[in-house]
């Protein structure tokens, strides 16, 4: 046997233990499903580096790892999606296509290069109804999942996913959800992240032509104490006696909204 031979198998566990102790070095990034459409909520104090994004019209984008790596792939899914929206129909481009796309990619990155990618992304797309929604998420070796309701990656993804099943349930209204997800991504103990500091995002089907919006200034900081007061009313219910009052009308939030960018 010549001299510094590694097997292939201790080759891929290596590249394995590579990746995923990187991505667990970052913070959590958790995707679920919502009354009307899908939410993205991740920790991050950064204005110009965004782990959350648009890729196209019906399409949002979501990961943690590396920055530079996962923010090629992103480039590269708005290249694919903007050719074939072009050269075929908008509606040829789904999150199932840009998701064998990056399948792809990563694994033949995975087997072929001495350093993997430690990255974990996530590509959601929202349809004209639940049942129609899809998130898909891959991780550094090209492995892709069809998940359900929830998803939680990066950092301590197992704890932050059975964190975010105490309060996740189908339906849920934007600030419940909202509510769920920051309860999922805070340790027992811990401080949520300021609005300042939380990048928030929606694939809202309810929205004419792009689906995707981007949650921060006032609007967030409303959903934040709504959700904040429905999770106190839950934990604390009325005295008896206290007087009912009836549901008001929902009005429009206030604040600038970042619809988000193809760029």
């Amino acid at each position: 046997m010549p001299f510094g031979y590694v097997s292939p198998e201790q080759q891929m566990r290596d590249k394995a233990d590579y990746a995923r102790k990187g991505i667990a070095r970052g913070r959590s990034v958790v995707v679920l499903q919502y009354e009307h459409g899908i939410l993205f909520v991740a920790p991050n104090p950064s204005r110009a580096l965004h782990k959350i994004s648009e890729i196209y019209d019906r399409i949002g984008f979501a990961a943690v790892g590396r920055y530079n790596e996962f923010e090629a792939l992103r480039l590269g899914g708005i290249r694919y999606a903007d050719i074939n929206g072009y050269n075929y129909a908008r509606d040829d481009v789904t999150a199932r296509g840009l998701a064998n796309l990056y399948a792809q990619n990563l694994g033949q990155i995975f087997t072929e290069s001495p350093k993997p990618f430690e990255v974990e992304i996530v590509v959601a797309e929202v349809g004209d109804s639940s049942e129609e929604d899809h998130i898909y998420r891959l991780t550094f070796d090209g492995s892709v999942f069809d998940e359900t309701g929830l998803v939680a990656m990066g950092g301590q993804a197992e704890a932050v996913a059975g964190r975010l099943k105490e309060r996740y349930s189908e339906g849920l209204p934007l600030a419940e959800a909202l509510e769920a997800a920051l309860f999922a991504l805070t340790e027992p103990g811990g401080e949520r992240s300021p609005a300042s500091q939380l990048e928030v995002a929606v694939l809202d089907r309810n929205r004419p032509h792009r689906k995707f919006l981007r949650l921060n200034g006032p609007r967030l900081e409303r959903l934040l104490a709504e959700g904040a007061g429905g999770a106190t009313q839950e934990t604390a219910p009325e005295a008896p006696g206290t007087p009912q009052t009836p549901d008001l009308p929902p009005t429009a939030p206030e604040g600038d909204l970042d619809t988000g960018s193809n760029g």
